[in-house]
């Protein structure tokens, strides 16, 4: 059961939960949390007019995308949501879903998700008593900033949603927080996974030695330090960082290519080190820093992305682990994850759906999110058991 405090406050309105196509698995887990914890709470008024259709066997309305033969589409709610509190999940990196497109098979892209919750929340009409939008994976969170004169996506993006209506943007690890500035007065959050980091590494391995002589986190970039400054505080371990030497006089695929990675920071050697980032892409830069630091005699390398998009395959991460460049990587479920990733032997899952399930529950009531934002204390709890257990 979750904490309970929040139900001192009476729910927005009631709970509705549109999962759309990309993450109908993750959504179903969310909502049988919810029914769950509803099912079993007491001392609630619900009888009362605040709390209508506060408890249900399911939270899940029924709405599709269908497509016309051209590929274009339309969104289309089939149950009511007149004064509901609605909650929307959209997995915008889930590549594996296809349309027929004048007869050929065409996988979504981002932009097609993105599109398609737009008709979601068009078809709303404005009925809803309020709009939440739920995108693990920020959509454009990479093109965040201009360096030349080029588009903003994401900012556009998000000032998109606003405008057609949404109240809160919930997204988890953003590529750059500061993005919220294009949208200063709706809400938008953007959630660290790092208590299910932890919580998935210790459950799989049971030797590790949780102290700043046997462990470091180590930041791939130096856009990510802050997330391993984190970490490495919360976990009281030291923290080092690479740092990428790039050609600017050379533009590859739209980006200058990497020279070398630096590193930054106190001896290694004979360490166990968690490498955090917010997502794998193709795996070229945690690759690397991974022999980079193999170079350095570590012990271990742990690698903690939020999403893992492998966009190259999986055979480089097979061939690194065989080479014993890495013994685990850990990503989320937040995005689509591939039968084949699931298989390999060193891969983590993290399950996000209960903590998803929990900001949901508490957004429902007009709560405070800040324990849910901040996980030291769990953090604290999950490392004194696991050194117990050890002890034992």
């Amino acid at each position: 059961m979750p904490d309970e405090k929040h139900l001192e406050t009476v729910p927005v309105g009631p709970l509705g939960i549109i999962c759309m196509e990309s993450c109908h698995s993750l959504g179903d887990k969310v909502n049988k949390y919810i029914v769950n914890w509803r099912k079993h709470r007491t001392g609630l008024i619900t009888h009362s007019v605040s709390y209508t259709g506060y408890q249900k066997d399911s939270y899940l309305i029924d709405a599709q995308v269908p497509r016309f033969g051209s590929g274009e589409a339309k969104g289309i709610i089939n149950e009511t949501i007149r004064g509901d509190d609605l909650y929307i999940l959209v997995d915008v990196g889930n590549y594996s879903m296809t349309y027929s497109l004048c007869g050929f098979a065409n996988h979504m892209s981002p932009d097609d998700h993105f599109q398609d919750l737009k008709r979601i929340i068009a078809a709303a009409g404005g009925k809803a008593r309020r709009i939440n939008v739920i995108m693990p994976f920020l959509y454009e969170s990479r093109q965040h900033k201009r360096t030349r004169r080029e588009s903003l996506d994401c900012a556009i993006a998000l000032q998109e949603l606003t405008a057609m209506g949404v109240e809160n943007i919930i997204t988890f690890d953003a590529h750059d927080p500061r993005v919220q500035n294009a949208i200063p007065l709706k809400g938008f959050e953007t959630v660290q996974p790092g208590y299910q980091f932890i919580k998935g590494l210790l459950r799989e391995v049971k030797d590790l030695k949780i102290d700043s002589r046997h462990m470091m986190v180590i930041s791939p970039d130096e856009g990510g330090t802050s997330r391993a400054v984190y970490l490495a505080n919360v976990l009281g371990l030291d923290m080092g960082m690479f740092y990428k030497r790039r050609d600017y006089a050379t533009i590859v695929d739209g980006r200058n290519p990497i020279v070398a990675h630096e590193f930054l920071g106190s001896d290694v050697e004979g360490m166990d080190v968690i490498v955090i980032d917010d997502m794998i892409s193709s795996g070229e830069s945690v690759l690397e820093v991974a022999r980079e630091l193999k170079k350095r005699k570590v012990n271990r390398v742990f690698v903690a992305a939020t999403f893992g998009l492998f966009t190259g395959g999986l055979d480089k991460f097979d061939k690194a682990y065989e080479e014993g460049l890495i013994d685990k990587i850990l990503t989320t479920n937040l995005t689509y994850q591939t039968p084949e990733l699931l298989s390999k032997p060193y891969y983590i899952d993290c399950d996000m759906s209960k903590y998803i399930a929990l900001i949901i529950d508490t957004l429902n009531h007009d709560a405070t999110m800040s324990d849910l934002l901040n996980p030291v204390n769990r953090i604290h709890r999950l490392v004194s058991r696991y050194k117990g257990e050890k002890e034992q």
